[in-house]
C-alpha cells in the first residue's frame, strides 16, 4: 500500500550558483588545452619579453608574445606527444592532476604580470640606448590583450590544419597503411599551406599592393617642384619627362644642395651637381615584375642622360642602387656632393613600384637585375675613356639597394678592380657578397664589425671611428669599399637562421647600442627581430636602420679627404636640413 507520502516527486535540486558555474565552465575550457602545453607556453612568454635589437610599441611586442606563446604551446604538447608514443604513460589520479593545475595557475598568477614590468622596464633600457623617450608603462597591458588574441586566433588555424590533416588521412587511409597515411596526409596539407603562403602573401598580394603603389608613384611629394637646371633629369632639358620619374625620382633630381649652398658649406667655388634618373615608368611593361632585358633598357636611358649633361667629364660619378621603389638616401647623395664641390653626377633608376618591405617579400630579383644593368651599362660607357681623365667611378646603395647593387659584382676582388671606392648602407642579411665577406673576416674580429685582410680595402663600420679605430687594421690602401651597419639594424642582422641557430653576432660582445641581456632563445629571437624591422627606419639616426649625416665622414674616408674641418661643416649643413 503506497502513502501520499511516498508518490510525491522528489524536490527539484538547487541550481548551482554564478560562481560555480563560473568554475565549472573554466575548468571545461582549460581542459581544452594541454597542461604540458601551457607550461612550455609561459616559458615561451617569460622569453618573449626580453631585450631584442630594438624597442618596440606594446601592439608589436603583443605580436611577437602571441606568437612566441603559440610556438611554445606547439613545442609542449609535441614533446608530450613523443614522451607518450615511446611507452611512457602517465595515469595520474584525479588529485594530483587538480593539484598540478592550480601549481600552473599560481606560477601564471606570478610570472605573468610580473614579467609585464620586466619587459616594460628592458624596453626603455633598450630607448635609452638609442636615444629615445622611455615609454608609458600603463601601454604594456595592452600587451598581453594583444598577445592572448593572436595566440588564440593562430590556435584556432592549427587546430584547422588539423582536422584538414585528420580528413585528408581519412581518404588515404583506404589505399595506404595507417601510419603511412598519416604522414603523407601531413605532407600534403604542409605542401599546400606553403604553396598558399608564397602564391597568395608573396605574389597576389604583392600585385594588388603594385596597383595601390601605381597610384602613390604618380604623385608628388610636397614642396618637390620641377628642376630648371639641365643637369637634372626631368627638367625641360631632359631626355627623361618629368612625369615618368615617380614619386621618389621627382624627389631625388629636384633635391640636393645648390653650388651657392654648397660654397657656403666648403668655402670653395661649386659648380651644380648632375643627378640623373630613369623611371619605372619609361617601361613598355609596368607588370610590377621586370628582367634583366627591361632593366637594360632603363639603364641605357640612364646613360643617354649622362651624356646629355657631360657628366663623364665631372671629378666622381656614382652609380646608385634604389630601394624598393626608387628611393635614394638624401644624406648620402649630398654628402658626396658638398665633399666634391658638386663636381659630381649621381645616377640612378626606379625598378618597382613596391615599397621595400614588399619587395622584401615577393621580389629579390629585380633589385639584382637593376643592380646589374646599371652598373654595366654605365661601365661600358666609362672604361672606354682615357684613364687620365675620367672620373672616379663610385657605387652605392641602401637596403635593398645595396642588396642590389653588389649584385653586379662577381666578389670582392672584382670590387675592387672596377671601381674607385664604394658605400654599402644597412646591407640586408641575405645578401651574398655581404655573407661572403663577413664569413671570411679576420680571426678575432667579431661579426657585427668584421676585420676583413686585416681592412686593406674592405671596412665595416658602425660609427666614423670605426674605420680607423678597430684592432688589427693595416694601412687603407684605395679603392676603398665601407660597409656602414650599426648593431642595432635589425635588417642587417635577419635572417631564417635566426629561428634554430645562434648567431655570431649573439655571442660575441653586444653593439653599443644594444641592452646586454639580448641573448638568442629559438623561434622568440627571430619573431622579436623580424618585428623590430616593422619600425626600424623610423629610430633615431645613428640607430637602427637610420643612416643619416654621417655619411658625410664615410665619404671623406673613402675618397681620401683629410680636411676634418670641411668634413665637420657637411655634417653640420646635413643635420641643420635634417
Amino acid at each position: 500500500m503506497t502513502t501520499t507520502l511516498d508518490t510525491q516527486p522528489a524536490p527539484p535540486e538547487p541550481s548551482p550558483s554564478f560562481s560555480a558555474r563560473l568554475k565549472d565552465g573554466t575548468l571545461r575550457w582549460l581542459g581544452r588545452f594541454h597542461p604540458v602545453g601551457l607550461a612550455v607556453a609561459l616559458l615561451f612568454y617569460c622569453w618573449s619579453l626580453s631585450p631584442s635589437l630594438l624597442p618596440r610599441p606594446w601592439y608589436l611586442q603583443g605580436v611577437a608574445t602571441g606568437i612566441s606563446v603559440i610556438t611554445g604551446y606547439g613545442i609542449g604538447v609535441l614533446l608530450a606527444w613523443i614522451v607518450r608514443k615511446c611507452g611512457f604513460e602517465t595515469n595520474w589520479s584525479a588529485t594530483v592532476k587538480k593539484v598540478g593545475w592550480y601549481l600552473l595557475a599560481a606560477v601564471a598568477v606570478v610570472v605573468v604580470p610580473t614579467f609585464l614590468v620586466l619587459g616594460s622596464w628592458w624596453q626603455d633600457i633598450s630607448r635609452e640606448l638609442v636615444g629615445m623617450d622611455p615609454g608609458s608603462s600603463w601601454d604594456y597591458p595592452g600587451v598581453l590583450l594583444v598577445a592572448v588574441v593572436v595566440a588564440l586566433l593562430l590556435l584556432v588555424i592549427g587546430r584547422g590544419l588539423r582536422h584538414v590533416a585528420q580528413w585528408v588521412t581519412g581518404l588515404v587511409v583506404r589505399v595506404l597503411p595507417a601510419p603511412l597515411a598519416r604522414i603523407v596526409s601531413v605532407v600534403l596539407v604542409g605542401l599546400i599551406v606553403f604553396w598558399a603562403v608564397e602564391g597568395l602573401l608573396s605574389v597576389e598580394i604583392a600585385r594588388i599592393a603594385n596597383g595601390s603603389a601605381m597610384a602613390v608613384d604618380e604623385g608628388t611629394a610636397d614642396g618637390v617642384e620641377q628642376p630648371q637646371a639641365p643637369e637634372r633629369s626631368g627638367s625641360d632639358a631632359s631626355l627623361e619627362p618629368w612625369d615618368s620619374l615617380g614619386r621618389e625620382g621627382r624627389t631625388f633630381v629636384a633635391g640636393g644642395p645648390s653650388p651657392e649652398e654648397i660654397t657656403a658649406v666648403t668655402g670653395e667655388p661649386a659648380i651644380m651637381p648632375i643627378r640623373v634618373y630613369a623611371g619605372y615608368r619609361s617601361l613598355d611593361s609596368l607588370d610590377g615584375y621586370t628582367d634583366y632585358d627591361e632593366m637594360e633598357v632603363l639603364a641605357s636611358h640612364v646613360v643617354a642622360e649622362l651624356d646629355r649633361i657631360g657628366a663623364f667629364d665631372r671629378e666622381y660619378l656614382a652609380v646608385a642602387t634604389t630601394t624598393g621603389r626608387g628611393w635614394v638616401n638624401q644624406d648620402v647623395a649630398a654628402a658626396l656632393e658638398y665633399l666634391s664641390d658638386g663636381n659630381s653626377a649621381i645616377a640612378a633608376m626606379q625598378y618597382s613600384f613596391l615599397a621595400s618591405p614588399l619587395a622584401f617579400l615577393a621580389d629579390r630579383v629585380s633589385p639584382r637585375n637593376a643592380g646589374r644593368a646599371l652598373f654595366e651599362a654605365v661601365y661600358a660607357r666609362w672604361s672606354v675613356l682615357d684613364p687620365e681623365t675620367r672620373p672616379k667611378l663610385l657605387v652605392f646603395g641602401e637596403s635593398l639597394g645595396s642588396y642590389g647593387g653588389q649584385s653586379a659584382f662577381a666578389g670582392v676582388q672584382d670590387m675592387i678592380t672596377r671601381t674607385d671606392g664604394a658605400l654599402w648602407v644597412g646591407t640586408p642579411n641575405f645578401t651574398e657578397q655581404w655573407r661572403r665577406i663577413t664569413d671570411s673576416r679576420d680571426p678575432g674580429s667579431r661579426e657585427i664589425l668584421p676585420v676583413i685582410y686585416g681592412g686593406q680595402n674592405v671596412r665595416f663600420a658602425a660609427t666614423p671611428d670605426d674605420l680607423t679605430d678597430l684592432d688589427g687594421l693595416r694601412d687603407w690602401e684605395s679603392p676603398r669599399i665601407v660597409y656602414w651597419q650599426h648593431p642595432s639594424d635589425p635588417i642587417v642582422w635577419w635572417s631564417s637562421q635566426l629561428v634554430r641557430h645562434r648567431p655570431d653576432w649573439l655571442r660575441e660582445e653586444r653593439g653599443a647600442d644594444i641592452d646586454k641581456g639580448m641573448t638568442w632563445i629559438p623561434f622568440v629571437t627571430f619573431w622579436q627581430v623580424t618585428l623590430d624591422m616593422v619600425f626600424a627606419a623610423e629610430a633615431p639616426g645613428g640607430h637602427g636602420h637610420a643612416y643619416t649625416t654621417e655619411a658625410g665622414f664615410f665619404w671623406a674616408d673613402i675618397l681620401g679627404i683629410e680636411d676634418e674641418v670641411r668634413v665637420k661643416a657637411v655634417f653640420d649643413a646635413l643635420s641643420s636640413d635634417g
